[in-house]
C-alpha cells in the first residue's frame, strides 16, 4: 500500500510542477506583442483541373521610369563602339533627351578570360558607351557605369552565338 500511495503522491507533485510551469509561462507572455503574422498566398482552384494552385500577390509596383533603351554590342576582346551600335545609341540619346533621370551603363563580356580580365574589359565597354553619350550630349552626371565582367550572361550556352549576345552594354534607368 505504502507503494501505490507514493506513486499517487509523485504524480501529484509532477501535475503541481507542470501547473505552475504553465502558469509562469503565461505570465512571462503578458505585455508581449504577438509575433508578426506570415504574408497569406491565396488559393484557387483551376477552373478544369483538380489541383490547387497557389497564387501569390504581386510584389508592390516601384517607381520606374517607363523606357525602352536598347543594349549595345561588342566585338571580341573590343570595347570600340561600332557603326551599327552608335545608331543605337543615338536612340537611346533620343529617350535620354526627353527623360529627365539617371541611367546606369552595365558593362557585360562573354565567359572566355579571367574574372578580373572582364572585369577591366566590362568597364571599359561601359566608359566608351559613356564616352559616345556625352559626346552627344547627355550630362555626364546622368550617367553611371559598373562592369559585371563575365557575371551577368544573358545567354548562358557556350558557343560563339552566345557569346557575342553576351559581350554587350546595358542600360538601366535609374531614380
Amino acid at each position: 500500500m505504502k507503494i501505490k500511495s507514493f506513486g499517487v503522491v509523485l504524480l501529484a507533485v509532477a501535475l503541481a510542477f507542470s501547473l505552475a510551469a504553465c502558469s509562469c509561462i503565461e505570465e512571462a507572455k503578458k505585455g508581449e506583442a504577438a509575433p508578426p503574422v506570415a504574408e497569406q498566398k491565396a488559393v484557387v482552384p483551376p477552373a478544369e483541373k483538380h489541383e490547387m494552385v497557389v497564387k501569390e500577390a504581386p510584389p508592390p509596383a516601384a517607381p520606374v521610369m517607363a523606357a525602352k533603351l536598347d543594349d549595345i554590342h561588342f566585338d571580341f576582346d573590343k570595347y570600340n563602339i561600332r557603326p551599327g551600335d552608335g545608331e543605337i545609341l543615338k536612340k537611346d540619346y533620343n529617350w535620354l533627351q526627353g527623360n529627365s533621370g539617371k541611367v546606369r551603363i552595365e558593362g557585360n563580356c562573354d565567359e572566355r578570360g579571367t574574372v578580373e580580365y572582364n572585369l577591366a574589359l566590362g568597364q571599359k565597354r561601359a566608359d566608351a558607351a559613356k564616352a559616345y553619350l556625352v559626346s552627344l550630349g547627355v550630362g555626364a552626371n546622368r550617367l553611371e557605369t559598373i562592369s559585371y565582367g563575365k557575371e551577368k550572361p544573358v545567354d548562358p550556352e557556350h558557343n560563339e552565338a552566345a557569346w557575342a549576345k553576351n559581350r554587350r552594354d546595358h542600360f538601366t534607368p535609374l531614380q
